[in-house]
């Protein structure tokens, strides 16, 4: 039997649909409500998932622009999952127990089943989003969620111990342009719209200078004898900001369009 898997509403007034990412490939055998897919709306990201288990047969691909109720896979019912090995429970003989006992193996082989899991190294949604826009690989990160996945504030305090990420080669101004999401899309639209129909309004942040200020008392005079000018704050601002460029390489990114273009400089 095949069954045939739509693309689900979003919410009212919502009439299409981008496919986000596909969570299974091409000919897996999924089980009974397996998050196949990612779609991304103009109000949300959603997951749409197996009805039935069976064989999945992929129809949109990754990044197409699909209408509510549109088939975007298929599951072939009749070939079933691989079925799982019975856990049998014999009673282990007097002297493996008491060898078991001596050696204190159990809590070893435990460690090692948690150290083997699927989910170890594996990042999170969220994480692996954060991990693609700051060119960051899974080996770099050691995961601190359960059984070892990598979260998105392992992402952050790997990020805030100083990880350079790869900007690209000196001297080079390539960028990279990849297509926006719907969501994503539809926000700046509406960021573009409040700006040009509503007063714009500035906002202050404290931040604590004192180490600034100690700098600049330690080396004004200094600095005032050798160069004939005072030391300002704007080349500690400047330092920053490219410290946080280095960090963050979404923050030097524009919009052309549909896309968002990231400059690899």
């Amino acid at each position: 039997m095949i069954i045939e898997i739509k693309v689900p509403s979003p919410g009212e007034s919502i009439t299409e649909v981008q496919i986000a990412r596909w969570l299974k490939k091409e000919g897996d055998v999924v089980e009974k409500d397996d998050e196949l897919c990612e779609i991304d709306s103009d109000k949300a990201t959603l997951t749409v998932n197996a009805e039935e288990a069976g064989q999945l047969a992929i129809l949109a691909k990754e990044g197409d622009t699909v209408k509510v109720g549109d088939i975007v896979c298929k599951i072939d019912t009749s070939v079933a999952a691989t079925p799982k090995a019975a856990k049998v429970e014999t009673a282990a003989p007097a002297t493996t127990v008491k060898v078991v006992e001596a050696t204190n193996t159990a809590p070893t082989s435990v460690a090692a089943a948690t150290a083997d899991s699927y989910a170890k190294g594996t990042p999170s949604p969220s994480a692996k989003k954060m991990m693609e826009e700051n060119k960051i690989a899974a080996n770099a990160i050691s995961g601190t969620g359960k059984d070892g996945r990598i979260t998105k504030s392992d992402v952050l305090d790997l990020m805030a111990k100083g990880f350079k990420p790869s900007i690209g080669e000196a001297n080079s101004r390539t960028t990279d342009r990849q297509k926006m999401t719907s969501l994503r899309k539809k926000l700046a639209q509406r960021l573009v719209a409040v700006k040009n129909e509503t007063a714009m309004l500035t906002t202050f942040n404290e931040v604590d200078m004192t180490a600034i200020m100690a700098i600049r008392a330690k080396y004004k005079d200094a600095f005032k004898e050798k160069y004939g000018v005072n030391v300002g704050f704007m080349s500690f601002f400047t330092k920053a900001v490219t410290e946080a460029l280095q960090l963050f390489p979404a923050v030097n990114a524009m919009i052309d369009g549909d896309e968002i273009v990231y400059h690899k400089y």
